[in-house]
């Protein structure tokens, strides 16, 4: 996609998200800082923040885990050694507690399995959810551009489904 297409694209992908039901009932959401070629959430940030939304980012332990960290206006924002923007101060949430995560996709298939980017963090963090019964919290909610949709993705017992994916065209 070209740089107006993805900023055209990532515009309508954040209108769909923030009119959603479950967005705007949500009192905290956790949504990744985007990295070249995602879809731009920085848009949804912004709108949950101006809502009064608690506003959560993911960061990289040093143990390979992943953690949440509020984002205020305080937040100081710094490029971890993946080269992903992290905040870098603010307070940290446990992922149970969050009602909504907007999640990086690589590849989805209609079934809402999602490729990310290869670490397994998301998958790890939320392996809670592997055996719920119906959706509580939090709903994992991906973004993508629609050229990222495939037609099957093979499921690995240890991925976690995602409960909606929101593209351009949704």
């Amino acid at each position: 996609m070209t740089p107006s297409a993805r900023a055209a694209a990532s515009q309508k992908i954040s209108e769909i998200v923030c009119n959603s039901t479950w967005f705007r009932s949500s009192q905290s959401i956790a949504c990744y800082l985007p990295f070249s070629g995602e879809v731009d959430t920085w848009r949804t940030i912004e709108r949950a923040l101006r809502m009064k939304k608690r506003v959560f980012a993911p960061i990289i332990e040093k143990n390979s885990s992943m953690r949440f960290r509020e984002i205020t206006a305080a937040t100081t924002l710094r490029r971890n050694n993946f080269g992903l923007t992290e905040p870098e101060n603010g307070k940290f949430a446990q992922p149970r507690s969050l009602d909504v995560v907007i999640a990086p996709v690589v590849a989805f298939d209609s079934q809402n399995h999602r490729v990310g980017m290869g670490g397994g963090y998301f998958d790890r963090t939320f392996a809670f959810l592997r055996h719920r019964k119906t959706y509580f919290h939090p709903k994992l909610i991906g973004v993508a551009f629609d050229c990222q949709k495939v037609n099957k993705i093979p499921a690995n017992p240890w991925d976690i489904r995602l409960f909606a994916v929101i593209t351009e065209s949704s």
